[in-house]
């Protein structure tokens, strides 16, 4: 909800003159998102929106889309030609001298980057100093609500309980069949969160043996791998409610296929972390041809795997069961 007093509050808190929100076409979802805009809304012109640290607000908006900021207050400026756009810039921000875009220094933080160059250097020759948004981004949008939370909490409910269902469809399936598909386990776990009305923008990776420790794998019919017992298994998977402003789940879990985890993948960060540098498909290969000790190629497989789901620790493992 847009909440003019508690940000400009901010910005003075930060010692801005003020905050110029941008976008053209979806590419600063942040100030879409501030502003109180629809995500699936996409504005084919340029529009600005200046909160000064005290006072109105400002409008800049094209003729062709003039209502695309009535919900806000402030007066609004209409441009049509590109030199009634640069001046309007500029009546903007007259007066200021700091400045807060969606941009960060030498692209440091590239989710706070969100205005192109040539906008900053645009913004920058009417004598104004351009600096990061990123601390008012991160009270705004940023920062979960109370409903947020509680949503978040329901989707790790179930995004949890869909590794129950995973792994017991690969126990129940090597039983039966003595193998399973990678791309099976994965349309099971699509289906829990159907099931539990979740939604994810792409399907879960299930890995298995090499395919564990590849950052870029995904399982594609007739190109997956198969599990079987004695198998090494990464499940990494999110999702979130499918509601508005709904926060997703994001769990990485690993297995071993077998009625007991063999000492080779039992590795502790100490184990995993003096293994040499080697890629994936070295690791792999070396296993197979029995040119690395298998001990290795695991840890070395089990260390990518933990690098993968972007935490210094291993990730969990667990016996699936006894087979």
């Amino acid at each position: 909800m847009f909440d003019l007093p508690a940000l400009q509050q901010a910005i003075r808190d930060f010692g801005f003159d003020g905050w110029l929100l941008y976008d053209f076409r979806g590419t600063n979802p942040l100030a879409k998102r501030v502003l109180g805009l629809s995500e699936t809304t996409i504005l084919s012109r340029r529009w600005f929106y200046w909160i000064p640290a005290i006072g109105q607000p400002l409008k800049l908006v094209h003729r062709i889309e003039a209502g695309a900021l009535d919900h806000l207050p402030g007066e609004k400026q209409v441009y049509l030609r590109w030199d009634e756009l640069e001046w309007g810039i500029a009546a903007l921000i007259r007066g200021a001298g700091r400045i807060a875009m969606e941009y960060s220094a030498r692209n440091a933080i590239p989710y706070i980057s969100r205005v192109d160059a040539g906008t900053i250097e645009l913004v920058r020759s009417y004598g104004v100093t351009v600096e990061s948004s990123g601390d008012l981004v991160q009270l705004f949008e940023a920062t979960w609500s109370d409903a947020q939370w509680q949503m978040h909490l329901q989707a790790g409910e179930h995004t949890d309980t869909a590794y129950d269902r995973a792994w017991a469809f690969i126990v129940e399936r090597v039983r039966s069949a003595g193998s399973v598909r990678e791309t099976e386990v994965q349309a099971v776990i699509m289906d829990h969160f159907r099931e539990h009305g979740l939604t994810t923008y792409h399907p879960p990776i299930v890995g298995v043996n090499e395919h564990s420790g590849d950052p870029h794998y995904e399982p594609l019919p007739g190109k997956d791998g198969v599990i079987r017992s004695g198998d090494f298994v990464l499940i990494d998977l999110w999702a979130k409610l499918d509601r508005p402003g709904a926060v997703y789940s994001d769990l990485t879990w690993t297995a071993f296929v077998g009625a007991e985890v063999p000492a080779r993948s039992i590795t502790s960060r100490a184990a995993w972390s003096t293994c040499q540098p080697c890629s994936t498909s070295r690791a792999a290969k070396a296993w197979r041809t029995r040119a690395m000790p298998a001990s290795r190629a695991a840890a070395t497989i089990l260390k990518m795997s933990v690098y993968r789901a972007g935490t210094s620790r291993p990730t969990k493992q667990v016996q699936v069961r006894s087979l």
